[in-house]
This record gives structure tokens, sequence and C-alpha cells, in this order.
């Protein structure tokens, strides 16, 4: 080999080994520049810099991380489904258990937050199952207990939540959740003596305008009947009296419903705005 050949093969070296280590250095920044742009809360410009990336990278080494901090960015906007999309191909491309771990838990969280509730708990379950995740039983009753609570099942949460800590300060929050709130049938049930149902859930004078009604439209279906009007107590009793006596039933369980709804809906609030912990 000539001199002059040696020369060019040593300059093609210094060259492509050059252009390499460019490319290497410049993906890093695009990757800086990317996070920056998340870690500042920009969004969107973070999943346009994150695709960028991933288009210009072909070594693979920012597949993992790009992609789930694409699918966090997604989630913030509340796009979900972009948000599971890219989570899946985070997971798809993880190396270690830590990461798949990670990645799943993310898609579960956002399961939880659009109360698509078995698909969450059958991913936990899943979770639960595998022999790589024995060390994560603490981390998969919490987010179960999530699942449940954005279900409205407070009972089932506080279970998942004692499975941490007998003590937990979530297990006694759902405690005290569940306490407080009605009981529809019950409502429904104390209902067969018009106006109960409504004093049980506080609407008193509900309560007592329903009793009224049905005292009125008995009294004059007995009354009728008493004075051989049979066709005017029949037609008092089946189209009034019925009527309020049934409505008097229905309405009780809604009472029920309704209070329940505010109640539950002011302990999201609370856990939204005033819980400090890990939250979907």
């Amino acid at each position: 080999m000539t001199f002059a050949i040696k020369i060019l093969f040593t300059l093609i070296f210094i060259v492509v080994g050059t252009i390499g280590t460019y490319s290497q250095d410049s993906y890093q920044q695009q990757f800086e520049l990317a996070k920056k742009h998340f870690d500042e809360e920009n969004y969107f410009d973070a999943v346009t810099e994150f695709k960028r990336l991933l288009f210009f990278d072909n070594s693979g080494k920012y597949t993992y991380e790009a992609n789930r901090l694409i699918g966090l960015s997604y989630k913030e906007g509340a796009k979900f489904s972009d948000a599971v999309h890219f989570l899946a191909l985070a997971e798809m491309n993880a190396i270690t258990s830590e990461q798949i771990f990670e990645s799943k838990i993310e898609i579960i969280k956002i399961n939880i937050l659009r109360r698509t509730t078995n698909r969450a708990l059958s991913l936990l379950d899943d979770l639960r199952n595998d022999e790589r995740f024995n060390d994560k039983s603490d981390e998969i009753n919490y987010w179960s207990g999530w699942a449940y609570i954005f279900a409205d099942e407070w009972e089932k949460a506080s279970t998942s939540f004692a499975l941490i800590d007998s003590i937990h300060s979530l297990k006694a929050f759902c405690d005290s959740v569940k306490s407080d709130l009605y009981d529809p049938t019950i409502a429904k049930a104390l209902s067969i003596v018009p106006g109960m149902g409504q004093f049980y859930t506080g609407e008193y004078v509900s309560g007592l305008i329903s009793i009224g009604w049905n005292v009125l439209w008995g009294y004059l279906t007995i009354n009728a009947f008493n004075e051989d009007r049979i066709f005017d107590g029949v037609m008092i009793g089946t189209l009034l009296w019925w009527r309020f006596y049934n409505g008097n039933l229905q309405n009780a369980e809604k009472f029920a419903q309704q209070k329940n709804l505010e109640k539950t809906n002011k302990a999201l609030l609370y856990l939204q705005n005033s819980y400090i912990g890990n939250k979907p």
C-alpha cells in the first residue's frame, strides 16, 4: 500500500469518526432541548422536538425516553389515546424491567383518569402476576386503590390501601368518605312510609311535602270509597295517590344518589388540590 493511499484511508477514517461524533453530540443536544421544553411544561414544543429526535436518530439510544416523555406530554394535554400509544412504544423499547414497569404504570394511571377502571385493574393484575415485579406489590396496591376511588368504590379502595399499611392516610380518607355516603336502597326502603327517605337524606322540606300530598290524596281516596263513590275512589287512588306515592319512592333514591355525587366530587376535588402524594 502506497503512502498516498494510507493517507487517504486515514483521512476517511478521521472524517467518518468526526461525523459520527458530531451526530451523537447533535442528538444529545436535541434531546436536552426537548427535555428542557418538557421540564418547563412547554409540552407542544417538547412533543415536536422529541419526534424530530426520533426521526433522525437511528441508534435507538433515545427511543425509550423520547417516547415516554411524548406520552407524558400528551397526558398533560388530556390527549389520553395518544399518550397511551407512545407509552406503549416506550414499553416496547424498554431495556430494563424497571423501564417496563414504569411504562405500564403510566398507562394504568391514564386508564384511571379516563375511568376505564376495568382496563386499569386488568393491567394491575398482570403486574401482580408477573414474577419480575414481586417487589412492587405496594405500588401495585396503591394504584389499585386509586382506580377504585375513580370508580366510586370507596370500600374496595380502602382495602387496597390497607394492604400497604393498615393506617395508610388514603385508607382513612376512603373510610371517612364511605361512612358519609347515603345508601340509595335504604332511602327507597324507608320511603315506604312517605317522607322518611327524604328525611334520611336531609331533604326535610321535600319530606314534609311528600307526607302532605300522600296524606291528602290518601284521605280523598278513602273518603270516596266510604261515600260509595267507587269511580272517584279508583281514579283518585290510581291517578293521584299512587302517582305521589311512587314519586316519593323515586325521589328518595334520587336524592341519595345526588347527595352521594356531590360528596364524591368534593372528595375528588380535595385529593386533586390538597392531597400530597402520588396522584394519577
